[in-house]
């Protein structure tokens, strides 16, 4: 009986050693950018209409080359493909963002595939949501996530330029542009981010797409697909650069906005 309480403890102790090297490599890792989501702002500030962009693009991109956002006073939806970053306007158009143009919210990541996913027969967002999340090693840690494939379908929205005084997103998305593509090929760009991020980020998938002409997308409402491959990067770590503005020193981030989130999202 001792001998075998021994031979536990010793078992049990290169388990947790093994564990402990596997934690501080990714500790590490984080700590060098690799694994590191960067954010501007909060996405109750956006959804406050705190619109003012509060970084360069050009700053953005040295943080990571893959992620989403949008840009200042809510011109369109930001992809971020390959360290390209894409603006994809109201009127449907997609162009490289222009030199000097800057974000209000926006993430990215460098990314570095850690695990590749494929997904058959999928026909819509709520099924590819809730295949992606079954699948996910630790949903408790950041996903940045990409893909290129031929669509079914896809819907996107993608939200106008703003002026001052500016409107909560919940009224500017209840008249946002909606656009359906069919049999089309092109790319998903997007963020898995934990539930405790509630206010901060987006809970769940927050997903963009460009379409492979780079003539349409925006943020996805719906999809459907025969067979896709997903690559995803786990991103343990979570850095936050908050605005110095005067319209998010005084907007109010003490109210619970997931109703607002959830018809800013759908």
């Amino acid at each position: 009986m001792k001998r075998t309480r021994l031979l536990f403890k010793i078992i049990l102790g290169i388990v947790l050693y093994a564990l402990a090297v596997l934690t501080t490599a990714a500790a590490v890792k984080a700590e060098q950018g690799n694994d590191t989501l960067f954010q501007v702002s909060t996405i109750d500030a956006l959804l406050d209409g705190v619109y003012d962009g509060a970084m360069p693009v050009a700053r953005l991109i040295a943080m990571g080359n893959t992620g989403l956002g949008t840009f200042h006073a809510l011109d369109g939806e930001m992809a971020v493909i390959d360290g390209v970053v894409y603006q994809i306007r109201s009127d449907g158009s997609v162009r490289v963002a222009e030199q000097g143009a800057s974000t209000p919210f926006a993430a990215v990541t460098p990314f570095e595939p850690d695990l590749t996913l494929t997904l058959g027969n999928v026909s819509s967002m709520r099924e590819l949501n809730s295949a992606l999340e079954a699948l996910l090693p630790n949903p408790n840690i950041f996903y940045a996530i990409r893909a290129t494939g031929q669509f079914r379908t896809v819907k996107t929205r993608s939200v106008p330029r703003q002026t001052k005084p500016y409107p909560p997103l919940k009224v500017v998305a209840a008249t946002q542009p909606v656009f359906d593509f069919s049999d089309v090929p092109g790319d998903i760009v997007g963020l898995w981010s934990p539930a405790f991020v509630k206010g901060v980020g987006v809970p769940g998938f927050h997903l963009h797409f460009v379409n492979a002409a780079r003539t349409g997308g925006g943020h996805m409402l719906d999809c459907s697909f025969e067979h896709l491959t997903l690559t995803l990067d786990a991103t343990p770590a979570f850095t936050v650069v908050l605005p110095q503005s005067e319209d998010f020193a005084t907007t109010n981030l003490t109210l619970d906005r997931a109703a607002d989130l959830h018809k800013v999202e759908q």
